[in-house]
């Protein structure tokens, strides 16, 4: 059978989902061709404002990979834009002369930035918000200009200056109405919003009309309506968009504010569709991504020849997150005189839902802070529930199941990506889907901002009935639904490159993060990613920041590291001087044999670690901090191995490695156990020929006894056991589970088989070593310079003890 030949112009999202439709439908009847004017594969346009932060790739915002237009026989033209039709020949022409015939054309063209006609519109510095190159451009600002100016209060104008902002420039949003997104929320709803961006670091001029972009070729600010005028090195544009109809006007093809077309996506020309922010469907243009993708399941069905009633149209919602914060809307959102208004406002937490009502019918919602309501919302509205029927509702007693279970098949679940329930479903029960990670892998349903994951769990349940095992998963803490393993995915996947990135791409909360959550962050950044991740010394605990333990009378201990507990005659000498100097307060010897300084001024801390000019012991670390050692077989007459010289080796190698939380290690000569190795983190005892290494013991308040993990000949064998060990607990434990908790939950015999598979311990003292590999002793770079560790110590806020 010969195929018929469909091209498609434009390879945005709409286009590529009514593609994708095609394909699902009729594989094998289409010799498919796209044109697509940007390098790029297919891409989520939504999630742009991740690579504006400079931190982010376009391949992590890829929908489809090159490989996927390969697999699927599409001919792809990256950077190659169609500038001619020839509707009665039915050839289109490109840019770079080339000549493809069509039985079948689907022009895609979306939509051009709006740009104000103004005075220096035209200068160097001035971009709009809307491609990669846009994005690239104001990256390269960021990185020689301190001031931005985004013009347009609305989603596009929020998230281009939340993305400046962590860029690190100074951002003003210029807004020509009294509130932001006018379009999306209400006046209550737009200063809530106004007020937490506020809070982030934005700066807002609202009622401010520009007339003017100043400056000779380089902008240098804006100029005001009313006579004000501002500062500022670059200056985007984020006004709204305009369908882009250039090439179906040129080409005799009916427009007005887009191209028209019927329910079926048809054109007034045989043979042409137009789908996406270019299409105008009842003279509504559409720019969210769940109408879009609704279009382009109607237009497969009819050029596939399946029957179906069309597109009828779409009630708008917008479910989102606008810098974190969560916004839903649908419907209308303002009252008239025949409107009114249910109102809640929860000033302690921050929430605000407003309902209208016209005529005894639901028609409208905006939600903010708490949007968990806004699908269920959605679904009232498009079935015209009385109000009533609304109120009595026992909402506290209602499940997300119930509420999926009478969803449509077709009604949208994640608006991002345009998944709807049925095909979740179909996905569950195809290919025996268990877990939201599956059904996200498998659908790319909550794969972006992730408001649906509570959705997605509910059709899980719904679906899956009594075999559902509902995982009571555990958070890294209030700010946050995720767990450690989720958040780790995710660091992962979006390559994700610094706390506040973490926080703001996976919806924190809390914008800023708590105590709890943001040395976690750091701690897991680091170790998903040791080669490239700096370390952010603000987001450890206190005491690792200041490189010692507060007291309780606000005085500080000062621990200098001695390997195995060994030390020397110009090491103490040193100490004793400092303590002299500086009339330390106590001078302690400690359980893991070294010596503690105690009643130390803060101001006094950067001095007295240039002085004593030692390597710190990590007493304050969530790191390996001692080991233990006896005396060994070199003086012991019951020794039968080099306890110190093995307790000094393992301290060596594995110095300064963060871990979950502190590690601490004991080596013995013999099975009496002079250092504690069956209380440690890791006890190694030597034998007569062999070498036991024990994990997982506690000697604090909560005392448990270490288990066997392997058993050794050499020295060297001893460091590897070890390094996979600490690998693996490095990977595996939330952060601030010690080893006795963490082994006693996954299982001793769990850690042997893994540990006794070489494959995998060959595989964990890789990624070990490459850890180590990259450690920079902070400590010992900041004493070089005592100036830069007394700024870092100015810059903590705790109490300073006065003599």
């Amino acid at each position: 059978m010969v195929k018929q030949k469909l091209i498609l112009i434009g390879n945005g999202m709409a286009g590529i989902r009514a593609i994708e439709e095609i394909l699902k439908k009729k594989p094998t009847v289409f010799d498919i061709t796209v044109f697509g004017s940007e390098p790029y594969p297919n891409y989520n346009r939504i999630q742009l404002s991740k690579v504006l932060q400079g931190d982010t790739e376009v391949s992590d915002i890829t929908l489809n990979e090159w490989q996927w237009y390969e697999d699927n026989g599409i001919r792809l033209y990256p950077g190659e834009t169609v500038t001619k039709i020839d509707k009665e020949k039915q050839f289109v022409y490109t840019d770079k002369g080339r000549i493809e015939e069509y039985d079948h054309l689907i022009i895609a063209t979306g939509s051009n930035p709006f740009m104000l006609p103004l005075p220096g519109v035209d200068k160097e510095g001035v971009t709009a918000f809307r491609d990669i190159k846009d994005c690239e451009q104001m990256i390269d600002y960021s990185q020689k200009y301190s001031r931005a100016a985004v013009i347009g209060g609305g989603l596009l104008g929020l998230e281009a200056a939340r993305g400046l902002l962590n860029l690190g420039m100074n951002v003003d949003v210029i807004h020509i109405s009294d509130y932001l997104m006018e379009r999306q929320l209400d006046r209550d709803a737009g200063q809530l919003l106004q007020k937490e961006l506020e809070a982030q670091g934005m700066n807002f001029l609202l009622e401010k009309q520009t007339v003017e972009i100043t400056g000779k070729k380089k902008v240098t600010g804006l100029k005001f309506k009313d006579g004000g005028q501002i500062s500022a090195d670059l200056v985007v544009m984020a006004v709204g968009i305009k369908p882009n109809v250039a090439l179906a006007e040129e080409s005799g093809i009916g427009v007005n504010r887009g191209i028209v077309v019927n329910d079926h996506m048809e054109t007034n020309v045989p043979n042409i569709y137009a789908v996406g922010e270019c299409a105008e469907h009842r003279q509504m243009v559409y720019g969210l991504v769940a109408p879009l993708y609704e279009q382009g399941q109607a237009l497969a069905k009819h050029i596939c020849g399946i029957e179906g009633q069309g597109y009828q149209g779409s009630i708008l919602s917008t479910q989102l997150k606008v810098s974190g914060v969560d916004v839903f809307s649908t419907g209308k959102i303002n009252e008239d005189a025949d409107t009114k208004a249910i109102k809640m406002f929860d000033d302690w937490n921050g929430t605000y839902k407003k309902i209208l009502v016209d005529e005894g019918k639901i028609t409208g919602a905006v939600l903010f802070g708490d949007t968990k309501d806004g699908n269920r919302l959605l679904s009232l509205i498009k079935k015209g529930t009385d109000v009533e029927e609304y109120l009595n509702t026992d909402r506290n007693e209602e499940s997300g199941v119930s509420l999926v279970a009478g969803m449509p098949d077709d009604e949208i679940i994640c608006g991002c990506n345009g998944v709807t329930k049925g095909t979740i479903v179909e996905a569950i029960q195809a290919d025996g889907l268990t877990t939201l990670e599956q059904v996200k892998g498998c659908t790319n349903a909550s794969r972006s901002c992730g408001t649906c994951k509570s959705l997605v769990s509910d059709l899980l349940e719904c679906t899956l009935g009594d075999d559902y095992n509902e995982n009571q998963k555990e958070t890294i803490c209030a700010c946050t639904d995720l767990s450690k393993d989720e958040v780790i995915a995710e660091i992962k996947e979006k390559k994700l490159t610094h706390t506040r990135e973490v926080m703001h791409v996976l919806g924190w909360r809390n914008e800023e993060g708590c105590s709890k959550c943001k040395p976690a962050l750091n701690y897991y950044l680091g170790m998903v990613n040791p080669t490239e991740y700096e370390d952010e010394r603000e987001s450890r605990f206190v005491n690792e920041r200041l490189h010692a333990n507060i007291q309780n009378d606000g005085t500080y201990s000062v621990v200098p590291r001695m390997y195995g507990g060994v030390t020397n005659a110009d090491d103490l000498r040193k100490i004793a001087d400092v303590a002299d100097k500086y009339e330390v307060g106590m001078i302690k010897l400690t359980g893991g044999q070294r010596i503690d300084l105690l009643g130390i001024k803060k101001d006094d801390l950067p001095s007295i670690w240039a002085d004593l000019g030692m390597p710190s012991g990590y007493a304050y670390g969530k790191s390996v901090r001692t080991v233990k050692t006896c005396v060994g077989a070199n003086f012991c007459r019951f020794g039968t191995q080099d306890s110190v010289g093995m307790g000094i080796d393992i301290e060596k190698k594995f110095e300064g490695l963060n871990t979950p939380h502190k590690v601490k290690m004991g080596v013995s000569a013999c099975p009496r156990n002079c250092a504690e190795g069956g209380v440690k983190d890791v006890g190694v005892i030597g034998l007569d020929g062999i070498w036991e290494v024990y994990v997982g013991g506690n000697g604090g308040t909560e005392l448990r006894q270490a288990e066997i993990l392997s058993k050794v000949k050499t020295q060297e064998e001893v460091l590897e056991v070890i390094g996979a060990f600490l690998q693996y607990y490095r990977e595996n434990a939330n952060y601030l589970e010690r080893t006795s908790h963490w082994v006693a939950r996954v299982g001793i015999e769990h850690v042997k088989e893994v540990i006794g598979n070489k494959e995998m311990r060959d595989a964990l003292n890789e990624r070990m070593d490459l850890t180590l590999s990259t450690i920079k002793e902070p400590w010992s770079e900041a004493v070089q310079n005592q100036t830069l560790l007394k700024e870092l110590y100015e810059k903590v806020n705790v109490p300073t003890a006065s003599k």
